[in-house]
């Protein structure tokens, strides 16, 4: 645990030093892009006495201010570009708090909670921002193309929904977590990288060419319906033999 005095190199580098493997079904960006930058983001939270909710808070108003941007603003390039650097952002600081909870000692159970609330409403409200928008600001209004976005809406509240499910009936049977730490691979996470949301949040670059972002949201849809198939089965397996 590191005082609230102390530099943000010294912050940075207790937090480099504390790091562990990363989980095994991590995919690229959030293991070797976003967990960095977050570090950066809770190295400067701790040395200005941010508290993980704090930190989680910020992440919460990068996140939602992007997402509202996607209903209120027409597809453009500059529109697209600040969606995804406020998607991005969100996400980093949203990969923060936790690390700020490390150096301060450890996190609490209330601020688990508003972390997975926070989750759950943005995995959520993303895709139905999408839905909003393609119909209100694109020639898509009235197409089957509108289904994308609800569907992938409904995959990632399932999948975000069975991860923590897993973890919560491992735990009241004293067994380790679905996302133990320190069994993921390069290759593994390379393999993983299409069903990132780091990766999601990065496609909205492309939000103001509504062409190519709709052929790109739907390959990673496509790529979460899959890991969620595969994903299930394996959990199902894991609670039959607990």
């Amino acid at each position: 645990m590191l005082g609230q005095s102390t530099s943000f190199r010294e912050a940075f580098a207790s937090l480099k030093a504390a790091q562990k493997g990363h989980a095994r079904g991590a995919p690229a960006y959030s293991v070797y892009v976003n967990r960095k930058i977050g570090r950066v983001f809770a190295a400067f939270a701790h040395t200005q006495g941010w508290t993980p909710n704090q930190v989680t808070a910020v992440s919460a108003v990068h996140t939602f201010a992007g997402i509202a941007l996607i209903v209120a603003l027409p597809p453009t390039w500059w529109s697209g570009l600040l969606i995804a650097v406020l998607l991005a952002s969100g996400y980093a600081w949203d990969s923060a708090d936790g690390q700020v909870a490390r150096l301060q000692g450890g996190g609490s159970a209330a601020g688990e909670w508003l972390d997975h609330f926070v989750d759950a409403a943005k995995l959520s409200l993303l895709h139905l921002a999408v839905l909003v928008g393609l119909w209100l600001h694109t020639p898509l209004r009235d197409t089957a193309w509108l289904i994308v976005p609800l569907a992938f809406s409904a995959i990632s509240t399932v999948t975000f929904f069975g991860m923590l499910l897993n973890d919560l009936l491992k735990a009241s049977r004293n067994v380790g977590s679905t996302h133990s730490r320190g069994g993921g691979t390069f290759l593994r996470s390379t393999i993983l990288l299409p069903t990132d949301f780091g990766i999601v949040c990065l496609v909205f670059a492309f939000w103001g060419w509504t062409e190519a972002f709709v052929v790109l949201y739907t390959l990673l849809a496509a790529a979460a319906l899959a890991f969620l198939a595969l994903a299930s089965v394996r959990w199902f397996r894991e609670m039959k033999s607990l």
